[in-house]
């Protein structure tokens, strides 16, 4: 069999109800999400099973939620015996994968991504910072309008390029309507604003990564069991001051998705498995490279199919 990846997403995933019927089949969901509630001191399961929406789309709750439904979606893989030979996440999924390549004990990682969450929040206020998606112009193009438009009317650049066609930009909130009026001025299909509470990946962000750093100080970081592709550069990353560096710098810095996935594909990668909430990954795999094998597990019966078809390919 051609080399796995696991794949892990990021925040936008969340969903009331994920997770629950895991835990009504597999030990290891309801242990997680038992570690999940003790380290948090909250119940993150409740909010997943029961919502409400509004609870669970706040970042500091979003954040933990989505990782430890990834978390769980992989470790009921590896029960079946599908392990992979390397992983990656977008974002907030870049702290699943290094959970599941053991570089982070789960109980650190949910307490992170919480506290990150927070941070990220706390760094710009509430309406002072956007997001927008931009759809069918180069990156080329938008990084030079980012540009000309953060000298005159404020602040943005590009934050997430996510796949062919599909970039994120974000800054205040001033820069990113003025950015998203320019772009598609220069040809863009659509420039849409996204409904977020902050300008995640953007320079404005650096007060959050600094905090985050004080915080990764104090948890256990080992090296990886096998390569985590990182979002800051899309290089495959084992050691773990290098994986900790990464981790604080990518709270203030795009989201290179495309490179990480080029990356895991000149490792050898010919099937990817999305473990967590959506299938959003597999969506970007498909525009980066049609040759991609995308499945993904959120649910017992998108657990079945992959199951079957790796049962078939065996």
């Amino acid at each position: 069999m051609d080399k796995l990846a696991f794949v892990f997403p990021g925040q936008g995933a969340q969903a009331v109800g994920m997770g629950k019927d895991f835990c009504e089949k597999y030990e290891v969901a309801k242990k997680l999400f038992k570690e999940a509630d003790e380290a948090l001191g909250y119940s993150i399961q409740k909010m997943c099973f029961e919502g409400p929406a509004e609870d669970l789309k706040l970042t500091a709750n979003t954040q933990p939620a989505i990782l430890t439904v990834s978390v769980i979606a992989s470790e009921i893989l590896k029960e079946h015996g599908i392990t992979p030979a390397i992983a990656g996440g977008h974002s907030l999924g870049e702290y699943s994968a290094l959970v599941a390549a053991d570089v982070l004990d789960f109980r650190d990682a949910v307490l992170l991504v919480h506290k990150r969450g927070q941070f990220m929040q706390e760094a710009v206020p509430v309406g002072e910072g956007g997001m927008a998606a931009i759809i069918g112009l180069s990156d080329e193009m938008i990084v030079e309008v980012c540009g000309k438009v953060s000298k005159e009317a404020g602040e943005v650049q590009a934050v997430n390029f996510n796949c062919p066609g599909q970039t994120v930009i974000a800054g205040t909130m001033k820069g990113v309507e003025a950015a998203a009026e320019a772009l598609r001025s220069a040809g863009a299909k659509k420039a849409v604003i996204l409904p977020v509470s902050a300008p995640f990946h953007s320079s404005l962000m650096k007060p959050a990564a600094e905090k985050l750093a004080a915080e990764l100080d104090k948890v256990r970081i080992r090296d990886a069991k096998f390569p985590v592709v990182a979002n800051v550069n899309g290089k495959l990353e084992e050691k773990a001051d290098e994986i900790k560096a990464n981790l604080v710098a990518q709270a203030a810095s795009p989201v290179l998705w495309i490179d990480c996935v080029k990356a895991m594909n000149a490792f050898g990668v010919k099937a990817f498995v999305e473990a967590g909430p959506g299938k959003t990954l597999c969506g970007f795999n498909k525009r980066i490279d049609r040759g991609i094998e995308s499945l993904h597990v959120e649910n017992m019966d998108s657990l079945k199919k992959t199951l079957d078809y790796f049962q078939e390919v065996r």
